[in-house]
């Protein structure tokens, strides 16, 4: 504009302008000179986006596997935030994500995974408050002692512990929950008791238990699902008082098929060897005694013990080959028919029954359902040991029974089972273990490295779940599994199967002999790796936040493929270093206030009361991950007790603590309780205590335990975790309100 344009029309322009701008109307037409660009075409079309559509182009085929991981996040939501509210906000959000994704104009792979995953959270939250709901059964309110009719439902039978476990249906006029669970010694139990009998019992019944600290088993929440009203110890003798009519099929119930089959195995073969041997066949582990099941435990073979994969594929595949090998006898089946589909459909009818013979558990049914998609896979002539496949089973299980997400079960099976896959699917594990044309020594010592290798693979998997729930994890489990493993597959299952078979014609003693002998050896390995030094490894409550970072890693690492595969190694890596890092609490007190233990500065745990009981004692070792004797108050130098109470005098980390337990039920005078607490950072009774009582730090009485449950303190952070904080507040729990608590 030069010089040779005219002044007024410029003159004129600005005026225009200006006046545009004075107004609402020119504020927009000023905005049509900037090139207009939204904010989701920005992020659609920047270069992280692009690069995310190539990569999840390069993973199309296993997007697929992340469908149970998102349907489990909404399950997961639904149990860490015990509040209707917030179920519902989460359903909401995911829902309003969902949908304003699906309206995009963009159908990118990343938006129609946004939409995927949001739906799914949305499903596994609604799904599980559903179930909750579903389940829910009135719960006992109060201990009592009473006699009451009822319907036995089931019976479970504990040898070891000289115990019957009868489920009971109460039904109704009775002021009991429809059904409740009694222990009744094997002495009082009536030799014609069935399922289906109507009985006479008087018992002592108290509501589920609730953990007794963070961190500890939660048999609430599984009776709840269980539909367990109530627990409790049968007094005096059981009468029958109705037989129920024989019904037309001529079927006993499943549970009489397993205690018999258990009780017949039990008679074949002596001591741990028969209870072991019985577990196998039926599930029953009643019959194991601790010091046999402690050793399974510690030396990392206790997965034998629980009926899952390893087991199932036996009998599926002595099923499949036996059909198979028996119809390709007869020519005429041979040439007419698809063998392999008949030898399919039979095994799959062994796997089915198995299950249901064995108690249908989580892992059995995991199991139960691989098998049979592997069977529909290899009638159709497809690759069936792949990643879907497990994927497949944990939806499955996760729509049909969605609490066992938290389940310890669960959790230890698909994670084995992943991580056993997934190495198998890498490249250079299957160029390294592929079958060859090499020397015998050669190849059986490849077969043992595989074995090593898929050993210690499932080991560093279930380390972290171990450590979570059970705080404790076995060292020497892959090099026991190597033994433990083909010992189990090929000698001790194909015996007890063959003897079974034999016993129908009276000939299997001799069978039962050599698997009575194979038992023994596993037994042994079990109690030597847990006898050797440093075999087990001990940590106290490891947080909920760690764990969901190591198990988000874990997921992240095994069902990718490509390169990116190597980021879920990050979170893995802090998680394990939070647990070696973390520091144990300095204080446990259990929500009755009873009981109370301090760590000292040797790893040692005192407690309060001489005469805690032997399960309390063990479940605050594994709690705090300390093994080894405890001491009473009363023989340490930093107590000062008497029979009412005990104070302590600690420092931790240069500040002293005074703490005041009370350990006795007997009046103490309202002004000397009060001076105590006036001189103490922390007070613990398991009565209430006035308000006159006013420590400096923590008053922990039955009010404030009634209202949080159990804790455990941290004196050098100064901080008190909650039964309440781990868990949440939801209907299985009882905590009480202040108003309750009074």
């Amino acid at each position: 504009m030069q010089s040779g344009a005219d002044p007024n029309s410029r003159n004129a322009q600005s005026e225009n302008i200006g006046k545009f701008a004075d107004s609402g109307s020119g504020r927009k037409a000023l905005s049509m000179l900037f090139r207009a660009r939204q904010l989701l075409e920005y992020l659609a079309n920047s270069e992280i986006i692009l690069r995310l559509e190539n990569q999840l182009e390069r993973e199309s085929d296993r997007l697929a596997l992340w469908v149970p991981v998102a349907f489990g996040s909404g399950i997961a939501a639904w149990f860490l935030f015990a509040e209707p509210a917030f179920w519902i906000g989460f359903i909401a959000v995911c829902g309003a994500v969902a949908l304003s994704v699906k309206l995009y104009p963009n159908r990118r792979r990343s938006c129609q995974l946004v939409f995927c995953v949001m739906l799914l959270s949305a499903l596994g939250c609604a799904n599980m408050w559903q179930r909750a709901l579903t389940v829910a059964q009135p719960v006992l309110d109060r201990p009592v002692v009473t006699s009451f009719y009822a319907k036995v439902d089931g019976m479970e039978e504990l040898r070891s512990r000289q115990i019957v476990r009868l489920t009971l249906v109460t039904g109704s006029k009775q002021n009991l929950p429809p059904r409740v669970r009694v222990n009744v010694p094997i002495s009082k139990i009536p030799t014609a008791l069935q399922s289906g009998m109507i009985i006479s019992v008087r018992a002592r019944l108290m509501p589920p238990a609730m953990p007794s600290l963070p961190g500890v088993y939660n048999f609430s929440q599984r009776a709840w699902f269980m539909g367990l009203g109530a627990t409790g110890q049968a007094i005096g003798p059981i009468a029958i008082v109705e037989t129920p009519p024989a019904p037309l099929i001529l079927l006993p119930p499943m549970d009489d098929i397993r205690q018999k089959l258990s009780r017949h195995v039990q008679s074949k073969m002596a001591n741990g060897a028969g209870a072991i041997g019985a577990t196998l066949a039926s599930g029953d582990r009643g019959a194991i005694n601790d010091a046999d099941a402690e050793a399974m435990r510690r030396s990392g073979l206790a997965h034998l013990l629980s009926i899952s994969g390893l087991h199932v594929t036996a009998i599926v595949g002595a099923s499949y080959l036996f059909v198979l090998r028996l119809l390709a006898l007869f020519p005429p089946l041979a040439l007419r028919f698809r063998l392999p589909l008949f030898a399919a459909g039979c095994a799959a009818f062994a796997a089915v029954g198995y299950t249901l013979m064995t108690g249908a558990q989580v892992p059995t049914i995991r199991a139960c359902i691989a098998a049979l998609l592997i069977l529909l896979a290899l009638a159709m002539g497809r690759s069936a040991i792949t990643l879907r496949m497990v994927a497949a089973g944990a939806l499955m299980v996760l729509i049909i029974w969605p609490e066992a997400l938290f389940g310890p079960s669960f959790q230890l099976s698909f994670a084995a089972v992943t991580a056993i896959i997934a190495m198998h699917e890498h490249p250079r594990i299957m160029s390294l273990l592929a079958r060859r044309d090499e020397r015998f020594l050669k190849r059986v010592g490849r077969l043992i490295f595989g074995l090593f290798l898929t050993g210690l693979i499932v080991e560093l998997a279930l380390m972290p779940i171990a450590l979570f729930h059970f705080h404790k994890a076995g060292i020497y489990g892959a090099l026991a599994n190597i033994i433990a493993i083909p010992l189990t597959t090929f000698v001790i299952m194909p015996l007890e199967a063959l003897a079974l078979i034999l016993d129908l014609f009276d000939l299997g003693a001799p069978i039962w002999w050599l698997c009575e002998q194979a038992l023994q050896s596993l037994l042994h390995l079990a109690h030597f790796v847990s006898s050797s030094p440093g075999s087990v490894t001990l940590m106290p409550t490891v947080a909920m936040g760690v764990f969901a970072m190591i198990i988000a890693g874990g997921l992240w690492f095994s069902l990718w493929s490509q390169s990116w595969r190597l980021w879920g190694l990050i979170p893995i890596c802090l998680g394990v270093a939070m647990i070696l890092l973390a520091r144990a609490p300095d204080i446990y007190i259990t929500g009755d206030g009873r009981h109370v233990a301090i760590r000292n500065g040797q790893d040692q745990l005192i407690m309060l009361r001489q005469r805690s009981g032997e399960f309390v004692r063990d479940m605050i070792q594994e709690n705090a991950g300390i093994a080894g004797d405890m001491r009473s108050f009363d023989h340490w130098s930093q107590a000062n007790c008497n029979g009412d109470s005990c104070t302590v005098t600690m420092t931790v980390e240069e500040r002293s603590w005074t703490i005041v337990a009370i350990r006795s039920s007997y009046y103490i005078p309202a002004i000397a309780l009060s001076a105590a607490c006036e001189r103490a950072d922390i007070v613990i009774s398991e009565r209430r205590l006035p308000a006159s009582c006013q420590p400096r730090w923590l008053k922990a009485d039955r009010p404030f335990l009634g209202r949080f449950g159990g804790i455990t303190i941290d004196l050098s952070k100064q901080k008190v975790r909650t039964v309440l904080g781990r868990s949440g507040n939801h209907k299985w729990m009882r905590f009480k309100t202040p108003e309750k608590s009074r």
